[in-house]
């Protein structure tokens, strides 16, 4: 996972030649500005206190409280969601959950990146929906943000992960323990580590 507050040495020297070939100019520190997230460190360091405390010793039937402590850090939370007392997200005003959605014990939304979960959908528990990722073709590892859009009326089993970038359509399923590193389609099951799409979906009628 991404660590955004990580402050490492340059990996080279400062009198390393950068107009040469073969030679990278001097790197500056892993660290990333607090004002790329949008807000102040303080700020972020406020909600990951309430996270810890007031959301996550909640009584479990308290989703209107869990609701609300994510609406006041700027997320945007839809009407019936339930949310478990153990779901966790480093960044609550990239999130954005629509009506009658359903995330399970344990699930963890990575806002780096924007994460959208459209209306009527479920995210089972200990699913990962990693929304920051490093650039590998630089030497130093910038962090790159790329979001996650998670479908109206789709379902991810237990301890699917997502990788950065990811859409999932609208009425897909993606299998328990399942890794997707590619969009599925809407109406979709898709299994596996990488998920590959194994059939379609077939909805019934509900009296």
């Amino acid at each position: 996972m991404p660590d955004s507050d990580r402050s490492l040495p340059d990996a080279t020297p400062s009198n390393t030649p950068s107009a040469e070939p073969g030679h990278y100019q001097q790197l500056d520190q892993f660290r990333v500005p607090a004002g790329f997230r949008g807000r102040s460190k303080l700020y972020v360091q406020l909600w990951w206190t309430v996270q810890a405390t007031l959301f996550a010793l909640s009584p479990q039937f308290a989703y209107g409280w869990r609701r609300y402590l994510l609406r006041q850090f700027g997320a945007k939370i839809g009407k019936r969601v339930i949310l478990r007392s153990t779901v966790k997200t480093p960044y609550p005003w990239k999130l954005t959950i629509g009506d009658n959605c359903h995330i399970g014990e344990n699930v963890e939304l990575y806002t780096y990146g924007e994460i959208e979960i459209k209306d009527n959908s479920v995210i089972s528990q200990r699913s990962y929906l990693c929304a920051g990722s490093h650039d590998h073709t630089l030497p130093n590892f910038p962090l790159r943000a790329k979001k996650i859009t998670i479908g109206p009326e789709a379902w991810l089993a237990t301890d699917v992960f997502v990788a950065p970038g990811i859409t999932i359509g609208r009425g897909a399923v993606v299998g328990a323990r399942s890794s997707v590193f590619k969009d599925i389609p809407p109406g979709s099951i898709a299994v596996g580590s990488p998920a590959l799409v194994i059939g379609q979906r077939v909805m019934q009628h509900v009296p």
